[in-house]
């Protein structure tokens, strides 16, 4: 599956990360004017279902139930990215 990756400032100069299929755009109920794009088109095996790099857990099933997969929060103040 292809995504585009948005990001967005949080605090402790960390970003969070929307995924959304490529060529879609951002479903309405997260529209914010601070989503800016961070890559398009990023290639995601979906046998891999991870996108470690951007704190995203389960992506596939996110999109799936969401339409797009999103930073966890618990990921923010704890993580390296």
């Amino acid at each position: 599956m292809r995504l585009d990756i948005y990001q967005r400032p949080e605090s402790n100069g960390q970003f969070s990360y929307l995924a959304v299929p490529e060529g879609r755009t951002i479903p309405e109920e997260v529209i914010s004017t601070d989503w800016q794009s961070a890559a398009r088109g990023l290639e995601m095996p979906e046998e891999d279902n991870l996108l470690q790099q951007f704190a995203i857990d389960d992506p596939l099933e996110q999109i799936s139930s969401k339409g797009y997969a999103i930073t966890s929060i618990r990921h923010l103040g704890n993580s390296p990215y």
